[in-house]
């Protein structure tokens, strides 16, 4: 029928996971359809009743969309790390529900994406769509061309793999150069270890762009609801 969609991507725009994620949900037991175990690869419709962890997910549902000014010192998860605040801290109960899309991490701020829209997650990080990613960085001391070349046009190899990313300079900051990084992965720490691994110290990491989506003059701290 026309009007089945997938379990999977039923539960993903719902719950603002991913797909993969919704798969282990059903996998792991926590979703029924029609009041039976779902299993993976399931269809339903405007007339199935689909639960998670024994609660109704209703079919039709509002999505909601921010963008957010991290402010350094928060963690992206929804839990504090021990002394360290979660950014959620910062945000109305209303929107307490809402997923990151993507991460920064504690040292890090600027633009962060929040939605409970799984599908709008996916679209924005899963690797095959190419989204940039733009951030002012700061380093300890200023980047040798030679090194600033090699990250460009070869990528410097981390445990993980390869590292390759657009690096172009940007303005004086100081006693050190601030360069514009242009990334379209969005591996853990992937802009840190890559200087890292060059004898280099990011002192300061800042997002500004991401995909269609500009953090603009919005404050630190601070987050507007956005369009998809």
């Amino acid at each position: 029928m026309d009007n089945q969609i997938r379990l999977n991507k039923f539960l993903a725009e719902r719950l603002g996971v991913s797909r993969r994620e919704a798969d282990d949900l059903i996998a792991s037991g926590k979703v029924s359809l029609d009041d039976k175990p779902a299993v993976i690869g399931a269809k339903l419709d405007k007339t199935s009743k689909v639960c998670y962890n024994n609660k109704i997910i209703p079919f039709d549902t509002e999505y909601l969309y921010i963008a957010f000014h991290k402010p350094v010192g928060y963690v992206c998860s929804r839990r504090a790390q021990g002394s360290t605040p979660t950014l959620y801290d910062l945000l109305p109960k209303n929107f307490q529900k809402l997923k990151t899309v993507g991460r920064l991490d504690k040292d890090s701020s600027g633009l962060i994406l929040l939605t409970n829209d799984g599908d709008f997650a996916f679209q924005m990080t899963h690797p095959k769509f190419r989204k940039t990613k733009i951030y002012e960085v700061e380093l300890n001391k200023s980047l040798q061309p030679l090194h600033q070349q090699m990250i460009s046009d070869y990528g410097v190899m981390l445990d993980d793999g390869p590292s390759q990313f657009k690096v172009l300079k940007d303005a004086p900051a100081g006693p050190v150069e601030r360069y514009l990084v242009f990334l379209t992965e969005g591996r853990n720490r992937q802009i840190r270890r890559t200087f890292a691994a060059l004898g280099y110290k990011v002192t300061k990491l800042h997002r500004t762009n991401f995909g269609k989506y500009e953090l603009g003059n919005l404050a630190s701290g601070k987050y507007v609801i956005i369009k998809p």
